[in-house]
Order: C-alpha cells, then sequence, then structure tokens
C-alpha cells in the first residue's frame, strides 16, 4: 500500500539525486515519501565517480561502504589518441593530496541501493513499483501527485514539496513543457560489458580510459568494474553513428567502430561480451527552470550534459543535496516559492555550464597538451574540471585560453607508454 499519511515532501525517484535529497531532508526532522517506479536493485548505466563526490557521500555517511572494497578504485584518467598513443595518468592526488583523490567505479545497481538503503535508514518512507501519474496543480502551485503501484492500487499524496528525480523521464519538466535540447550535443552512445577485457596495472588498474577513434570522429569509454567486467561504450554524433550506415544494427555499428580504434582493439582481444547492446541517442537537454512554487527537480530531472568526464553521478549528488537544503529552509521559514526553492540553482547551473565548455572543447578538437604547454596555468585549472570542482569562479580564467587558435592544433603523438 502507498503510504497512508501525507508527507512534508514527495520524491519521484530513487536514483542518486532523489535518495540523497530525500534523505538530507528528512534528517531534518522532515517527514518523505520517496516513490520509485521499479524495484532495487535494477540496472543503470553511468558507472565511473569523480573525486569531488567526495563531499556528498560524506555528508550522507555511506563513506564507510565504498571504503570497505566492494568497488573498484579509480585514482586518474588517462587518454589515448587516435593513433593508440596513451597519456600519461592524470592522478588526482597529484593536485589535491586529500582522501578524495580516491574514488571509484561501481555497479549502479549495487550503488544505487546502497543510497536508497540510506535514505531508508534516515526515515524516508520509500515505496518501490509505484509510478507517478502525475503532480497535482492548484493555482500554479505543485500540491502533491497521483500515482499507482504496480497491484494497480491508485492513491493521491498531498504534500508542501514535490522534487522531481525521476531522471530522464521526468514528470514536472515535461508537464510544463521546460525541456531545452541542447544544440551542440547531439551526440548518441552504443555500449555493452565485457569480461576479460585487458586491464593497466597497479594504481592505474582501476582507470577510466577516453580512446578516441581515428579521424577524432568519436570516443569510447573504457571503464573498469568488479569480478574483471569493464563498461565500454562508443560515443560519436547521431548522424556519424546512425545515418549512412548499411546496418543501423547497434552491434555492427559498435564492431565497426572498434575497428576504427586502435587503442582498443587490443584491450578486447580475448575478451568476452557479456551483456546486450544498448542504445541512447541525443540526450543533452535541460530544464528552463530549476524550480517552481512547491515544486524543484534534480538530476537528470533536471538536466544531463555528457558521458564525457563522467559529472553524471557529481551533478545528480550535488544538486539533491543543494535542493535538500534549499527545501529544510524553506519548510522551516514557511517559504516553499519558487525563489526559496530555487536559491541553489544559479551557482550550480554556473558548474554545469563549466563542464559542459570542456566537453565542448574535446569536441571542437581540443589539443590539452599543447593547451598546457603554453600556458601553465591552464593544467590546474583544467584538473579542476576534471575532478569536479566545478562549483568557483576562479576556473573561468581558463575559457580565454582556450579561445586561442592553437588550443585546437594536432595533438603530436608523443605521449606514448
Amino acid at each position: 500500500m502507498i503510504c497512508s499519511a501525507d508527507p512534508d515532501v514527495v520524491v519521484i525517484g530513487g536514483g542518486p539525486s532523489g535518495a540523497a535529497a530525500a534523505a538530507l531532508v528528512a534528517e531534518r526532522g522532515h517527514s518523505v515519501t520517496l516513490l520509485e517506479r521499479e524495484r532495487f536493485p535494477r540496472y543503470h548505466v553511468g558507472e565511473s565517480l569523480i573525486p569531488e563526490t567526495f563531499w556528498v557521500l560524506e555528508r550522507l555517511g555511506i563513506l564507510p561502504v565504498m571504503q570497505t572494497g566492494r568497488f573498484v578504485e579509480k585514482h586518474s584518467v588517462q587518454f589515448v589518441s587516435e593513433q593508440g598513443k596513451i597519456s600519461e595518468p592524470f592522478y588526482f592526488a597529484d593536485y589535491k593530496q586529500h582522501e578524495s583523490s580516491r574514488t571509484w567505479q561501481v555497479s549502479r545497481q549495487e550503488f544505487d541501493q546502497v543510497l536508497l538503503d540510506n535514505a531508508r535508514s534516515k526515515g524516508v518512507d520509500v515505496h518501490e513499483g509505484v509510478r507517478v501519474l502525475e503532480v497535482i496543480f492548484e493555482d500554479g502551485r505543485a500540491m502533491g501527485v497521483r500515482a499507482i503501484d504496480d497491484a494497480g492500487h491508485e492513491r493521491t499524496i498531498r504534500c508542501r514539496v514535490v522534487v522531481d528525480a525521476a531522471g530522464q523521464s521526468t514528470v514536472i519538466q515535461d508537464r510544463l513543457g521546460l525541456r531545452q535540447w541542447d544544440p551542440d550535443l547531439k551526440k548518441a552512445a552504443i555500449w555493452t560489458y565485457w569480461k576479460g577485457a585487458a586491464r593497466e596495472t597497479g594504481r592505474d588498474a582501476g582507470a577510466t580510459l577516453v580512446l578516441q577513434t581515428e579521424g577524432r570522429t568519436g570516443w569510447f569509454w573504457y571503464i573498469p568494474l568488479a569480478d574483471n567486467v569493464t563498461s565500454v561504450g562508443v560515443v560519436a554524433d547521431h548522424t556519424h553513428l546512425f545515418q549512412g550506415r548499411d546496418s543501423k544494427d547497434p552491434e555492427s555499428i559498435y564492431t565497426a567502430e572498434v575497428a576504427r580504434c586502435p587503442g582498443l582493439v587490443p584491450r578486447l582481444a580475448g575478451a568476452e561480451r557479456i551483456e546486450p547492446f544498448r542504445v541512447a541517442k541525443e540526450y543533452s537537454y535541460r530544464s528552463r527552470q530549476v524550480a517552481g512554487d512547491g515544486w524543484v527537480l534534480v538530476g537528470d530531472a533536471l538536466g544531463f550534459l555528457d558521458p564525457l568526464y563522467s559529472s553524471g553521478i557529481l551533478l545528480a549528488l550535488t544538486s539533491g543535496a543543494r535542493a535538500a537544503d534549499a527545501i529544510s529552509a524553506g519548510l522551516e521559514r514557511g517559504d516553499t516559492s519558487a525563489a526559496a526553492l530555487g536559491a541553489w540553482g544559479p551557482g550550480y547551473l554556473a558548474g554545469m555550464d563549466r563542464m559542459r565548455k570542456l566537453v565542448r572543447a574535446f569536441y571542437d578538437g581540443l589539443n590539452f597538451g599543447g593547451l598546457v604547454r603554453r600556458h601553465g596555468e591552464a593544467k590546474p585549472l583544467v584538473t579542476d574540471i576534471l575532478i569536479g570542482d566545478i562549483f568557483k569562479d576562479e576556473i573561468d580564467a581558463l575559457w580565454p585560453l582556450l579561445a586561442e587558435p592553437a588550443a585546437s592544433a594536432p595533438e603530436p603523438a608523443v605521449t606514448s607508454k
């Protein structure tokens, strides 16, 4: 049965942003009901964390779980050129001597379960197998939701704040027509999982690899997971992957792109594919609003950027935590207006924009090595973005350097390993 009493807050969705927001609001003594349409554990892509997720994980109290060894440790990122030349590791600890410089590659089935269980432990009333049919608005203000469980029982739940954390299936963003597609990031991805793919050794064993294809028309992510499983996916313009080919079959396209990636071919030699191919198309968007009267968006319900640089979970957890603070403060003041619930939005979106600019620079052919050789001051700024320390104005000194024509000059093949 869906909850019997009306709570202060209803959270739609039990992924990282929803679980984080729910847990932190409940910690402040407010009643929270979380409605998740699936039953956990469930599959989700997006397995790589970046260092700045540490601070929200610490606040949620789940660092001890992360440090038990159940997830692969990640200390660096490495880039592999279209010729197959691998860069020196981008070690996070070289730039920030703190335990936060160790992060993780996670199975989302397990990681998301940890977050949802943590919310339960803090008093959140969690209901799985419950789909929200609509958010109820009265005079422009969100007043609750109408939901149905997987046994067919419907219930209307009234509340003071609705948090839409429903991911790309966002309820409020779609109802109010708030979604803005990114015109410059019309990408698509095809991915699967391999058993026995080659890995780096020692400290580099858990490194995320970004491997470019010939002609820099796309790139592969290469994420080492537990049990000798590796997540491997190709990202490119939607038109490159799905137009002008003899076959639009994902396996055929993926196989052709692997053949065009000299850095990847030897890593998959002898590996066994253990999962079907999955596809996502043109997934970069953002809402025109962060919040309204009685409602707030977090995580992918607010926007999704791009898989490059692995920012998804950082943005989900950060938006969930910042929204939670605004919700708690608003409930305590009796002010759940758009201005109160969305006060965190401008700073958060500025950080998201900084990550987007570096993503765009990569797709525009940014030569990281050349940039750093010309401007040593650029290296810590780029590093700040790669570790996720994006919510500060100092990073904006990077953009004039990226605007220089030489920033996109070809990279000489000198970073072999």
